[in-house]
């Protein structure tokens, strides 16, 4: 299996390292607009297999293109992508993004290849953390996502961007816009990070989990701020961000129904937000090179993706999730 991947960020160069450590992997092209940032992490990871390349023959000859450059185009390259019958990757986290990505399903089901989208930490972990706690209910009424971290710049300033505009909700099967930065919500995270305030944002989680969970009634998504975020959400980011986001963590509560009771599950994984992003979308694209993913189509990784196996893969490369224990507030 040959991977390409396009971007050598936080995000991009985590999944070419984990790519590297994955048998059957024969071939790793790695290119970025930084032709010095590809090179280098070419000779990071020394290894045969990886090479960097020019960005207008990235995924030349490639089973699996993964897109970890910033928002906003990935739309348009995954269908160059697919003409040429390659699988595509997307680690986006822009609802722009996902929503051209979701587009594209018939021609992806029509070559017989897979789209997958939003193969990072919040969508894409949270979707196979959503997908496993689903497994524990017979009914799924609610799905409630919040995310704190970010990973490289691109990252970031998206994070900045989500704070402004409308957020997307999911409820009694219509779409509800409501204002980004509102809905003050504390939501407890993994320890160390503890309870942490978030709000709504312009998310994409509702547009990935509302097609994988029929009948679902209420999903939302929101991401941790502090008062100065919102404040300053509107404003051009004062300073720039660093190279890499600290350590952070992601939440899903899920509620439903197990026989005739209702039922309130929770799970969450704490990571760094660039490392965790890179073995999603690496095992995503391994998932897909492999034929390993329920179906052809393009698709979040709840709906494609068998989440047990995957978590279990992910564990074993360090990217843990846990189950919350303990009583729920009445």
């Amino acid at each position: 299996m040959r991977v390409a991947v396009l971007g050598a960020g936080a995000v991009g160069s985590r999944a070419v390292r984990q790519l590297a450590s994955t048998p059957g992997v024969d071939g790793i092209a790695v290119a970025d607009v930084d032709r010095l940032r590809a090179a280098a992490v070419e000779a990071a990871i020394d290894d045969d297999r990886v090479r960097a390349v020019e960005v207008d023959r990235w995924a030349d000859g490639a089973d699996v293109g993964i897109l970890c450059i910033p928002g906003g185009a990935h739309a348009p390259l995954a269908a160059t992508l697919l003409a040429q019958g390659t699988h595509v990757v997307s680690a986006s986290d822009e609802l722009v993004d996902v929503d051209g990505l979701l587009a594209l399903d018939d021609a992806a089901v029509r070559s017989g290849r897979s789209v997958v989208i939003g193969a990072g930490f919040s969508p894409g972990l949270t979707c196979l953390l959503a997908a496993h706690g689903a497994a524990t209910l017979d009914v799924v009424e609610e799905i409630h996502v919040a995310k704190l971290g970010t990973a490289g710049p691109a990252c970031a300033r998206a994070h900045h961007r989500a704070l402004t505009g409308e957020s997307l909700d999911w409820r009694d099967g219509e779409w509800r816009h409501r204002r980004s930065g509102s809905g003050r919500e504390l939501c407890w995270f993994p320890d160390p990070v503890g309870a942490q305030d978030c709000y709504r944002a312009s998310a994409p989680d509702a547009r990935l989990l509302v097609p994988a969970f029929a009948g679902v009634r209420r999903v939302t998504a929101r991401v941790q701020a502090t008062r100065r975020d919102r404040l300053t959400s509107r404003l051009p980011m004062l300073r720039r961000p660093h190279p890499e986001g600290s350590v952070g963590a992601v939440r899903v509560e899920l509620r439903g129904r197990r026989g005739s009771l209702h039922e309130v599950v929770v799970l969450g994984a704490m990571d760094r937000p660039g490392v965790a992003s890179g073995a999603v979308a690496a095992m995503a694209a391994v998932w897909a090179g492999e034929g390993r993913l329920r179906r052809p189509g393009a698709g979040g990784l709840a709906a494609l993706a068998d989440p047990l196996p995957m978590l279990l893969e992910l564990g074993r490369r360090g990217v843990r999730a846990a189950v919350f224990e303990g009583r729920q507030p009445a």
